[in-house]
């Protein structure tokens, strides 16, 4: 007897997601479905999906924190049906930015008195930060070139080719001039000498970056701000500097506070930071902080009372959540100085032990500082069978996600690894890295030598210069001069080669477990 089974078309009944037609039925892509489905088949097939993507701890190319103590996780949950923007009706969320942006400015030596209130504002990262910053620059320059009678049509903003794209953004969006700094092999950072020369009287701003994406690099604050305070005592001039501390505004005051780069020099105006990344939060908060009320322009202040009571508000967006803000004073009132002083050293001595051990491998040339962000930038010393790309790929199979990238303008022929050291990276870790990458090594090592661009490049000038008057059936060779063979040819020499290879490896490892 043949047994058969209709499937049902409603088979909710069915407790396990597993055994229902859910799992047979692919999810839309494009629109939404005309019928619903159970809640555990939405969330059993959507986590499954989710399962592809890579582990966050693990992935470190990112600057931004994955993980927080069960304690803030739990506020972060109650807070997540709260609008933050809805200031009148959650008072004390407020309150609890107000002190954060106190905090943080005074960790930034602001130059507030005792029981004055310092001038900033929440973000949802340091991009929404930089955009209002840059907009208050280009207002107060506007303002004043209108109230001298001069055009003012024309802003634009020294940085180095460094800086994270959020301010090539801010360009392109509110029609200012981006003047880069150059880059040049081994000097990843702005030249404070050459972007002050670059400075006129159209420059709303200088840009400092402290704690470059590239290499983590700190730029010299200190030599900008001492070189534009010279150029504008002789020109009359009063160009500013914004310092983009995004990733090390919460590391220098705990590692090197005697570092100036912040309000102590006074040509810095504002200063913003990802509260998202070594501030310790998860992804979306930043902060803007600005040196005084003048450094603001008031115009650029809207006030609203249609939720119940007058609020200044000073962003790009208007609704967001409050958790990240309530998160942020968690930590700053949690681990206060001792507890960021102590993290921050924990991944800076991480970040040691991992470029010592990339040092022994004898293999790579470390391109980031000892000071500056924790992370560990480096590049193969010979890529001429192998480059980083090949490295970050192979890391991939060992769970790691380690990014690849070429550096920017003037420098971009130089290929770099980047790992980025967060309180969550443990010595453990930090050994199992180098253990996986010098199997890397060995593995690419073995392994036939990959056609890279650049090597074709070369290949095609060299046979441009040579000239072969060949006839049909050649042997390959005339005159003495080889002929380039073709891509069909040079692929059929490499499918051979990796035959061979694999059959020599089956050989010797024909009586080996795998």
């Amino acid at each position: 007897m043949v047994l058969s089974k209709i499937s049902s078309q409603s088979d909710v009944s069915v407790h396990s997601t597993f055994a229902s037609r859910y799992v047979r039925e692919s999810l839309p892509r494009y629109r939404m479905p005309d019928n619903s489905i159970p809640k555990e088949a939405a969330f059993q097939i959507i986590n499954d999906e989710l399962m592809l993507d890579g582990r966050p701890r693990l992935n470190l190319a990112s600057f931004v924190t994955t993980w927080m103590e069960p304690e803030c996780d739990k506020l972060i949950m109650d807070a997540l049906n709260k609008n933050y923007v809805d200031m009148d009706e959650y008072p004390v969320t407020t309150e609890l930015q107000n002190r954060c942006v106190n905090m943080i400015a005074h960790l930034f030596n602001a130059p507030l008195g005792e029981s004055e209130a310092a001038v900033g504002v929440g973000t949802v990262g340091s991009s929404e930060a930089i955009m209002l910053a840059g907009l208050a620059f280009k207002r107060k320059w506007q303002n004043k070139r209108r109230a001298l009678g001069l055009p003012c049509d024309k802003p634009n903003i020294v940085t180095g080719a460094n800086v994270q794209v959020c301010w090539e953004k801010f360009a392109r969006y509110f029609e200012v001039e981006l003047k880069e700094v150059k880059l040049t092999e081994g000097y990843y950072v702005m030249d404070p000498e050459k972007a002050v020369e670059m400075v006129d009287e159209n420059t709303i701003c200088v840009a400092a970056i402290l704690g470059s994406t590239l290499n983590g690099e700190f730029e010299d604050v200190k030599k900008l701000n001492d070189l534009l305070m010279e150029k504008n005592s002789v020109t009359g001039w009063d160009t500013p500097i914004h310092v983009d501390a995004a990733s090390g505004g919460f590391i220098a005051p705990f590692l090197w506070p005697e570092l100036e780069w912040d309000f102590r020099l006074p040509l810095v105006k504002s200063i913003n930071v990802s509260g998202h990344k070594y501030g310790l939060v998860y992804a979306g908060v930043g902060w803007a902080i600005w040196r005084s009320k003048d450094d603001l322009p008031d115009e650029l202040i809207f006030h609203i009372n249609y939720l119940g009571a007058d609020q200044p508000t000073f962003t790009l967006n208007f609704s967001k959540g409050s958790s990240q803000i309530i998160a942020q004073y968690y930590q700053l009132i949690r681990l206060g100085h001792e507890g960021y002083r102590n993290v921050m050293e924990n991944c800076h001595e991480n970040a040691m032990f991992l470029r010592e051990g990339l040092e022994r491998t004898g293999r790579f040339e470390i391109v980031s500082k000892e000071i500056g962000v924790p992370l560990v930038a480096f590049s193969l010393k010979d890529n001429s069978r192998h480059d980083e790309f090949e490295i970050a790929e192979m890391l991939r199979s060992y769970g790691w996600i380690v990014p690849a990238y070429t550096m920017p303008a003037d420098a971009q022929h130089i290929t770099v690894l980047r790992v980025v050291i967060r309180e969550d990276f443990s010595r453990t870790l930090a050994e199992r890295l180098v253990l996986d990458v010098t199997k890397v090594l060995h593995e690419l090592d073995n392994l036939p030598v990959r056609l890279h661009a650049k090597t074709a490049a070369v290949v095609e000038e060299e046979a441009a210069a040579v000239v072969v008057a060949a006839g049909e059936g050649g042997s390959g060779r005339v005159n003495g001069t080889f002929l380039k063979k073709t891509e069909i040819e040079t692929q059929r020499e490499i499918t051979t080669y990796w035959k061979k290879f694999v059959a020599n490896k089956k050989k010797n490892n024909k009586n080996t477990i795998c």
